[in-house]
């Protein structure tokens, strides 16, 4: 049986998820935060999911932006086009495990549709008692943005989206960027790096959960790059969710981007598999 999943089916979509916890951080702290009822709204989405008896065996949930995010190792097509249907918006993006990805993209028929940017990414893993921090540096702190330097954030959140497929550079993107970083600092999940008073790079966590925190946008401006920035603003964030009593962090990233990859494992991150993303031109 397939299925749009209504209040009260919580629990059962969270049984599902949890032992899949890597590679379900969108969907488990979206509906977290949101719940299971959709108006577009900001972290909402329409979730279809597959059953066999009373256990959910496969799910996808189709966001207020259009992404499309799944967690389906069997029935994909069929909760993918039910989600679709319910929600009755268009589809921007596909996002979950790489090899769904890609079954989605056929299943669905999309195969010859435009994109933007098409990624299988290196997904890593830390547990935060094994947090391995950068050297100190004098001047330099990791803190919260204030909130007159939320739009300078935003601006380097429009350019991180340029770079990284997110999107073409335009009006409406630019808007979601603001929107993001608005949201992003609201809900405490977002952090800067401040070198002798100057914002040097900035990281988020774009999923979050009790337990386990996912990190995302992490920006540093070209001109600033390989300097350290980087991790050391990463590092920061994960002290501080390690203070709050989070236990482990979860990222992932470019395959090809080497200096990141090799910035998160010297923080402790491990390679664990992979996830994907396929960005559609509008």
């Amino acid at each position: 049986m397939i299925r749009v999943l209504q209040p009260g089916d919580e629990a059962l979509l969270e049984e599902f998820l949890t032992p899949l916890a890597l590679t379900s951080m969108f969907l488990r702290s979206n509906a977290r935060a949101a719940g299971l009822v959709d108006r577009g709204e900001p972290m909402q989405a329409t979730y279809a999911a597959a059953f066999e008896g009373e256990r959910i065996v496969a799910v996808a949930a189709h966001c207020w932006n259009g992404n499309l995010i799944f967690q389906a190792p069997t029935d994909l097509g069929a909760v993918a086009r039910e989600a679709l249907r319910a929600s009755g918006r268009g589809l921007t993006a596909l996002s979950g495990p790489w090899e769904q990805v890609l079954r989605a993209r056929d299943e669905l028929g999309l195969v010859d549709r435009p994109t933007i940017t098409r990624s299988r990414d290196a997904l890593f893993d830390l547990d935060l008692s094994a947090l391995r921090l950068p050297p100190e540096k004098p001047g330099v702190e990791c803190r919260r943005p204030e909130s007159l330097e939320l739009p300078g954030c935003a601006e380097w959140r429009y350019a991180y989206m340029i770079e990284t497929g997110f999107g073409e550079a335009s009006p409406a993107l630019r808007a979601a960027a603001y929107q993001n970083v608005d949201l992003t600092h609201e809900l405490g999940n977002d952090f800067v790096l401040v070198e002798h008073g100057r914002l040097v790079a900035y990281s988020a966590f774009n999923a979050r959960l009790p337990e386990i925190v996912q990190v995302g946008g992490v920006w540093t401006p070209p001109l600033l790059r390989g300097r350290g920035h980087a991790r050391r603003v990463v590092a920061g964030s994960l002290l501080a969710a390690r203070a709050q009593g989070v236990k482990r962090a979860v990222l992932f990233t470019f395959e090809t981007n080497l200096a990141a990859v090799k910035a998160y494992e010297s923080l402790g991150f491990r390679l664990v598999g992979d996830y994907g993303l396929i960005f559609f031109r509008s």
